[in-house]
């Protein structure tokens, strides 16, 4: 059997295995000419599998048993079924046609060509196959006989003569044993009978050569990601329209620089439309996985990219000294593990009952003051062993910051990927750990009655993510120089779509997440080009996704890249809420004495200039201080013209003061935000520190902010802060009938006061009181548990001078009681049973920058002891 030093240029993509030494393959002798036995001698590959335990270990039997149970959860049908013959069908650059069959048998890979006889003309008649394996370099072959190479130091091919069967059929047959593959054949076939060389060869119709996968199959092209098959093989699947060439990268070790086997996919073998895919026995030794992705205009094609669908991934640890092109994320081999999620009922709370906390993971529970271990503070597990602290604030919402990996310079809000934890958030970094310890969290939490609520951000990514690198003309957008970024995600473009719905679903398929708030929402109204879209495709398909129909969506306009909020008309199909920026502005306006009362009244019904139209009150997220800007204490204590946008009041004196009146007044302040606040229509929203006093020293900045300090709930200030914010949210609960609203109050179930019971001066700027009466409605009181269920009149002062403020009449055979004034000092501002008046209609002398909450009570309900301590009023009648 004659050889030829010939070098071919074929659109094969190559593997590489490693740095060993080049494999010596030696042909058999040709004792059945047309059949070729390659044996494999320096590798053996047979007894590991990709989670490197041998098939022998004493460990494999259960093994297997975990891994039907994987796949069974994983919706995958184990049912047999026949065995397929992996068949590829070439038309050839004649006209005519070719058949490859590759099958594994008795440890050996058996490849069958055959060449139709009605194809072949005369001069073809006797046809030689020129064949040759594919490992490190697209441009030669490997070589199959060390003994026997080219002059020019390349890797020689083999010719094969095809035989005539008794059929008619012209076939080669070649067997490789199991341990070479995986591989790829690359062949072309020549005329014993035609000396010009030209006219001689036949290739496929493309004019390059037949490629045939041996040890892998072409795979499928959904879904995206890794699937394990039920034929043992792992399935590849990866969306890049520009890429001219995709590299499979396969690691044993995650501490080599370089891949242990590359497989660059053949494009027409492993390409359906822009989706790269392939499939490999799990039978190999590999552990993680990314890709390399050749661009016809990128710079970046040798940088190895972390599968953007990557369910489970693992952090590089970097090597001093080591390359730049070096990955930090790599995708895990293996399905999510197994979870037990018995027992486990989301709490599926209406939207108007939410009582939300926003925290950080790592902050929540990282200062040492929280008396964690080291291994649990930071983390989801540290989040569940507080979960006490929110009963006892009464919250029952949990809203944690983005939690998926990020580019640690510029923080949470600018992600590396979607579809997994990041792995600081559990113990020891272990991404399968992160994994459980989160999903123990969730279920831990929904135990006790507490949604989860994810914050995500989807409209752009860490300037050097690897998505960027898959493709950037998919995923960015293209133009809106108003952007100024180079990683703004094309949200509407079809793929991108796809992957946010993915994503979103796979979070609450996996994870049980119950809500989504959406950072920099008006971003995703954005189309290819950067312009605004009226009725945007993602923002739509996610109202109507059917696995999302029960999640509730919460649109959030803060952008991080400026660190400020823009107003827009959001898209809302009746199924998007939204965080209301207005009310924290109008809020802060008026405690700071500006502002028109018609704004304060607008907020606390329920913000109907913004909801109206479909949705209500409930679809209003309230919040006073957020993760960024200032913190709740520092809007009462920092107001110098580097926080002007903060429209925030030192209260008479910049920062930290001794100064009792100064102190007395930032008090009363903080009591004003967190009464209105929770006394408004609409979902209130706390920020982890509102509770104790948290600052950041006057800086608005997102990274300013500190870790919890436990130790300062037991303040005097932590103490009764934390006590008036579980009042508060006892009293929505009970008077869920005028505070918890999903659709906004009657006419007739709310009167507007002055101090004097006359109509408030709406439209003066120097008016800064406010009163209302919320009637309650006889046909809802019926049907609460609660025998308290008499009007509330609240007043809100915003000048800095005590109001005379008229009580109305209490309904019949009630009499008023006070339940808040935030200017009596702790533990009197605020009482849950309430404290009685002894006159129908009487004056209260209401201070300066303060709120009063009156609640109507039956005159039954007042006992003797209660009568004691009736208030003493410094009063007249009306």
């Amino acid at each position: 059997m004659a050889t030829s030093p010939i070098q071919l240029a074929v659109h094969l993509r190559l593997w590489s295995y490693g740095s060993t030494e080049s494999t010596k393959l030696v042909p058999a002798s040709s004792g059945n000419r047309g059949k070729i036995i390659c044996s494999l001698r320096k590798l053996e590959l047979e007894d590991v599998n990709f989670s490197g335990i041998g098939r022998n270990n004493d460990q494999e039997a259960p093994r297997r048993a975990h891994r039907r149970k994987a796949l069974s959860a994983s919706r995958i049908s184990l049912v047999p079924s026949a065995k397929r013959v992996p068949t590829y069908l070439f038309r050839t650059d004649i006209g005519g046609q070719v058949k490859v069959l590759v099958e594994k048998t008795n440890g050996k890979y058996k490849v069958l060509v055959e060449v139709l006889p009605l194809e072949l003309s005369d001069a073809h008649s006797e046809l030689d196959m020129v064949w040759g394996l594919f490992r490190s370099d697209a441009s030669c072959f490997m070589p199959l006989d060390l003994n026997r190479r080219g002059a020019d130091g390349k890797s020689s091919t083999v010719e094969t003569p095809f035989v005539q069967g008794p059929s008619g059929k012209v076939t080669v047959e070649l067997d490789f044993e199991e341990s070479l593959a995986p591989f790829y054949i690359s062949f072309y076939m020549k005329s014993q009978l035609v000396t010009d060389m030209k006219n001689a060869e036949i290739r496929s119709h493309r004019n390059t050569n037949f490629v045939v996968p041996v040890g892998l199959s072409s795979g499928h092209p959904a879904p995206l990601g890794i699937s394990f098959q039920p034929d043992g093989s792992v399935n590849f699947a990866l969306f890049s329209r520009s890429a001219k060439g995709v590299v499979l990268c396969l690691y044993d070790d995650i501490s080599v620089e370089k891949p242990s086997l590359e497989i660059d996919l053949d494009p027409y073998i492993n390409r359906s439309g822009n989706i790269w895919h392939a499939a490999l026995d799990c039978s190999l030794p590999f552990k993680t996985y990314g890709y390399r992705c050749k661009a016809a205009t990128s710079g970046k094609g040798e940088l190895v990219l972390l599968d953007p669908y990557a369910k489970v991934i693992r952090r590089v640890i970097p090597r001093q000294g080591g390359s730049e092109i070096r990955p930090k994320y790599l995708g895990e081999l293996c399905l999510e593990p197994g979870y037990d999620w018995s027992g486990d009922v989301p709490p599926s709370l209406p939207m108007e009952k939410l009582i939300i906390y926003r925290l950080n993971v790592t902050q929540f529970t990282k200062d040492k003051s929280s008396k964690l271990p080291d291994d649990l503070a930071g983390t989801f597990s540290g989040i569940s062993k507080k979960w006490r602290h929110f009963k006892n604030l009464g919250v029952n919402a949990m809203l944690l910051e983005p939690i998926f990996p990020f580019d640690e310079q510029k923080g949470p809000y600018f992600p590396w990927h979607f579809f997994s934890p990041g792995n600081m958030y559990g113990p020891s970094g272990d991404p399968l750990s992160v994994i459980k310890s989160m999903k123990d969290m969730v279920k831990k939490l929904h135990a006790n009655g507490i949604e989860v609520f994810l914050e995500v951000v989807f409209t752009h990514t860490a300037e050097d993510a690897p998505l960027m690198n898959v493709d950037n003309f998919s995923y960015c957008i293209k133009g809106g120089q108003d952007l100024n970024i180079q990683n703004a995600l094309n949200c509407n473009y079809p793929i991108v779509q796809q992957m946010i719905l993915d994503c979103l679903c796979h979070w609450v398929i996996e994870f049980h997440i119950d809500d989504f708030v959406f950072v920099n929402s008006s971003s995703l109204l954005r189309g290819f080009n950067g312009e605004i879209l009226s009725r945007p495709p993602l923002v739509e398909a996610i109202a109507f996704d059917p696995i999302l129909s029960k999640v509730k969506m919460i649109a959030d306009n803060w952008n991080p890249l400026t660190n400020d909020s823009k107003e827009n008309l959001f898209p809302h199909w009746r199924r998007w809420a939204e965080i209301n920026m207005r009310f924290c502005d109008d809020i802060r306006d008026f405690l700071r004495g500006e502002g028109l009362l018609s704004n304060l009244a607008t907020r606390l019904c329920g913000s109907g200039d913004i909801f109206a139209g479909g949705r209500g009150p409930a679809f209003s997220f309230n919040y006073i201080a957020r993760n960024s800007g200032l913190t709740l204490v520092d809007l009462v204590s920092f107001s110098s013209n580097e926080v002007a946008s903060e429209l925030s009041w030192n209260c008479g004196q910049e920062g930290a003061t001794t100064n009792n009146i100064v102190l007395e007044r930032r008090l009363k302040q903080v009591r004003n935000f967190l009464f209105i606040l929770f006394i408004s229509l609409g979902v209130p929203v706390l920020n982890m520190g509102d509770e104790c006093g948290q600052s950041s020293g006057g800086s608005p900045a997102y990274d300013a902010r500190k870790s919890l300090g436990w130790s300062t709930l037991k303040t005097g200030f932590g103490t009764q802060i934390a006590q008036f914010i579980s009042f508060l949210s006892n009293l929505r609960m009970r008077r869920s009938d005028l505070l918890q609203k999903r659709t906004f109050l009657k006419e007739e179930n709310i009167q507007w006061h002055g101090s004097d019971q006359s109509p408030p001066k709406w439209d003066g700027p120097s008016s800064k009181f406010l009163a209302m009466t919320l009637k309650a409605d006889a046909e809802v009181s019926q049907t609460l548990v609660s025998d308290i269920v008499g009007d509330l009149f609240v007043a809100f002062n915003g000048a800095g001078d005590s109001e005379i403020v008229i009580l109305p009449p209490p309904p019949t055979d009630m009499v008023w009681h006070r339940l808040v004034d935030t200017a009596l000092p702790f533990p009197g501002f605020f009482d849950e049973k309430g404290t009685p008046v002894e006159d129908e209609l009487v004056a209260y002398e209401m201070k300066s920058h303060s709120c009063l909450l009156f609640e109507a009570q039956r005159l039954a309900e007042i006992d003797s002891s209660k009568r004691k301590k009736q208030i003493r009023l410094s009063s007249k009648r009306q």
